[in-house]
């Protein structure tokens, strides 16, 4: 009798101390729910990471490019350094960002000034008010009577001129620019397009609805279900913090759409047909950079793809009439630059192939080269 006496104690007791646990425990976590509910965690998180107010110049940023087009600290003479505050990414991401802004407006000013382009407004015909893009054109783009070469650059937010914002910083001009190609392009008797495919919409800060209805209460909802929605965004919050450390609120942007380029396509397509179509050259010459070679695939063309291989080795090609050669290097953005000399051997080739064409064979338009796919 008295063991059993001694175990029902024991059990008594171990599920009374259980009981106790439990209890705590709940406490803790409603004294922690309480804690975080009256932490305005958004003001918590401003204190950690600085403004995201970023120079506007160069010069402002203490940055200049020197005489090798590579950009360096004007006082250190270092490279840019991406991670200048330990562990804020985001905002050195934002800081990069407002670099490459920087870049691109520099990258402009040099195709005007050095390389002596033109901006032509797009659309043609666009009113004062609505959103516009542009493209760059040597003067004798649509006059030359021999060649023109268009430059298009890939995907993101590289703009005209540019191969690569990443190169551009952390290399230098000549292999994250087009301005090697326009320079040498000029040498050799080329009139030069260089097309805007990104450059797709503007972009204006969006005002809000006063017409939209706030949220409805949330107070009829049951407490077990809005207890654990407030779960949900606590976590989300913290773990946010965590990760990010502050994300500030930014300005809300909308975008809107330019007019028949409002998309890379598009505007290829547009660029095509209402100047390159009507250029007087006897031959076009595409140079298109990763995701800009799509529209032009069906040319006559030679790929330069990112390969382990030497340059020009020929690699398996994924058209029949599109031959896949390496550009000497496994980094994707670099394939341009690296295959800069092979590219014009190519076109200089292509010339001599066709010499013997007639002076006035028009420039194939897309509706033409369409029929002809068609009838075949």
């Amino acid at each position: 009798m008295p063991v059993r006496v001694s175990i029902f104690l024991f059990c008594f007791v171990w599920i009374t101390m259980a009981q106790l646990l439990a209890q705590e425990e709940k406490e803790k976590t409603t004294a922690l729910k309480d804690l975080l509910s009256r932490i305005d965690l958004d003001e918590l998180m401003k204190k950690d990471e600085p403004p995201l107010n970023f120079p506007e110049t160069l010069d402002e940023f203490e940055y200049a490019f020197n005489e090798h087009g590579q950009l360096r600290h004007i006082r250190t003479g270092d490279p840019f350094v991406f991670n200048y505050k330990e562990d804020l990414h985001r905002w050195n991401q934002k800081r990069y960002e407002a670099l490459g802004e920087i870049i691109t407006k520099y990258v402009y000013e040099r195709l005007e000034k050095d390389c002596n382009l033109k901006k032509e407004i797009l659309p043609v015909d666009a009113t004062e008010d609505e959103p516009k893009s542009f493209i760059y054109m040597s003067e004798d783009a649509l006059t030359n009577p021999e060649k023109i070469m268009v430059l298009i650059q890939g995907s993101g937010v590289v703009r005209a001129g540019q191969w690569a914002r990443r190169l551009i910083i952390n290399e230098d001009l000549n292999s994250g620019t087009q301005i090697p190609f326009i320079n040498r392009a000029k040498e050799e008797g080329y009139g030069v397009i260089v097309l805007n495919p990104n450059e797709n919409s503007l972009e204006v800060e969006k005002v809000p609805d006063p017409a939209k209805k706030p949220s409805p209460d949330a107070s009829d909802e049951p407490a077990e279900k809005r207890e654990r929605k407030e779960e949900r965004e606590n976590k989300k919050k913290k773990d946010f913090y965590e990760k990010y450390r502050n994300p500030q609120k930014e300005r809300e942007m909308e975008h809107i759409p330019i007019r028949e380029n409002s998309t890379p396509e598009e505007h290829t397509l547009y660029v095509w047909d209402h100047f390159i179509s009507k250029s007087l050259a006897k031959n076009v010459f595409i140079v298109a950079h990763s995701y800009g070679g799509l529209s032009f695939v069906n040319l006559h063309c030679c790929n330069w793809v990112s390969s382990p291989e030497p340059l020009d080795t020929l690699v398996d090609p994924m058209l029949n009439d599109c031959p896949r050669v390496s550009a000497g290097t496994e980094k994707h953005e670099l394939t341009s630059w690296k295959s800069f000399h092979s590219i014009f051997k190519f076109f200089s080739d292509a010339l001599k192939d066709h010499e013997d064409e007639s002076s006035s064979s028009p420039v194939t338009t897309r509706s033409s080269h369409r029929i002809k796919n068609e009838d075949l």
